[in-house]
């Protein structure tokens, strides 16, 4: 985990841009295209775009967090940019994902933390019991 003032790397120059989708709207659209007659591929993704510069500053806030971030201009970064287009699955679907990109980056902090917290307690259980 983290601690405050470590450094995050970044692969390109961070100004690459992305959109991110939380699981349960990806489950969610699975499901509704399962259930839906519509025989064809359909986008299930976010057009809220954000750079990676903007992701890592949006979980530095949730944690509470300064990192600081290192470019390493030598590694791959993707194309660009990349965005979903959700026409398609509003038309045949009368539905899109819809979860701001903040509010998902939230709800996965929280269950992360929880589970690094219990991994932690059955830690200090198990050297508990061995001494």
């Amino acid at each position: 985990m983290a601690k405050d003032g470590d450094e995050i790397e970044i692969w390109g120059d961070g100004q690459q841009t992305r959109s991110f989708l939380y699981i349960d709207e990806c489950i969610e659209g699975v499901r509704r295209l399962m259930a839906s007659d519509f025989p064809g591929p359909v986008n299930i993704g976010s057009e809220e775009m954000v750079t990676i510069n903007q992701l890592v500053d949006m979980v530095c806030e949730i944690a509470g967090k300064c990192l600081k971030k290192r470019y390493d201009l030598t590694k791959p970064q993707g194309v660009r940019g990349r965005n979903s287009d959700n026409r398609l699955i509003r038309e045949k679907l009368g539905w899109a994902p819809s979860m701001p990109l903040r509010e998902g980056l939230e709800r996965t902090y929280a269950w992360i933390e929880e589970q690094v917290k219990r991994w932690q307690a059955q830690q200090a259980q198990r050297e508990a019991i061995s001494v």
